[in-house]
């Protein structure tokens, strides 16, 4: 079963990934994740998960109340991408992701979304399609409530069937065989189903600091810390 030989691995072949653009977090996870599907020949089907919506301050609209809506109306455009094909969700988040995690890029601006979309080979008018769409809602709804049901709270979030996990927390992703090892660490988590944390004791936050500085420059919403996990709230 061990995936540091993908000869001979007899592990799950496909996960769910609950994301929210969003959130560096996540997408840190993510490159980790694609790494991991190209060696083995996963199937990763990329699903949204809500920081918004999880975070959301008494008094404030639903963010399917507002017009534009930041990380629910870039996944409204995922939506969108993700009926044609799951490949199209994911070169979109890639870009996505890329443009405000590593450029300090605002992929939450309508013009920007549709040049990234134009970038992938998209349609850009799909920015407007999603918006016109209502039926986009309560596709993001039903999955964010099924992380919430599971007893989720953020992202990133896989699912194994069934069973959730929320992590891996990554800064620095690691790539080839280290990405191999930490899958089997994953794994080995689906043996223990009361084992429910281990984490690093904080010592690296200018590290911290530094990866994510990008994603701190380009946000136009307020952060909320819960520990050392930035989500996002408006």
């Amino acid at each position: 079963m061990a995936a540091s030989n993908p000869d001979s691995y007899t592990g799950p072949t496909e996960v769910d990934f609950h994301f929210d653009v969003m959130c560096p977090w996540a997408y840190q996870t993510s490159l980790w994740m694609r790494d991991v599907r190209d060696q083995l020949g996963l199937q990763v089907n990329w699903k949204f998960f809500s920081l918004e919506e999880v975070n959301l301050r008494e008094g404030k609209k639903h963010p399917w109340e507002r017009d534009w809506s930041y990380g629910w109306s870039m996944m409204r455009i995922g939506a969108i991408l993700r009926r044609e094909s799951m490949d199209l969700l994911d070169a979109w988040y890639a870009a996505s992701g890329k443009a405000l995690h590593v450029d300090g890029n605002r992929p939450h601006h309508p013009d920007v979304a549709r040049h990234l979309l134009s970038l992938i080979g998209a349609d850009p008018a799909v920015v407007d399609a999603s918006i016109e769409d209502q039926t986009t809602h309560e596709e993001i709804k039903a999955e964010h409530q099924r992380v919430i049901d599971s007893g989720g709270f953020g992202v990133p979030t896989l699912y194994f069937g069934d069973t959730a996990i929320f992590g891996p927390v990554l800064l620095d992703p690691p790539s080839g065989d280290a990405a191999l090892r930490l899958w089997d660490i994953v794994l080995g988590w689906l043996e223990f189903p009361h084992l429910y944390e281990i984490q690093h004791v904080p010592r690296d936050q200018h590290k911290i600091v530094d990866t994510f500085r990008p994603y701190v420059q380009a946000r136009d919403w307020v952060s909320i810390n819960r520990g050392e996990i930035v989500e996002v709230a408006q």
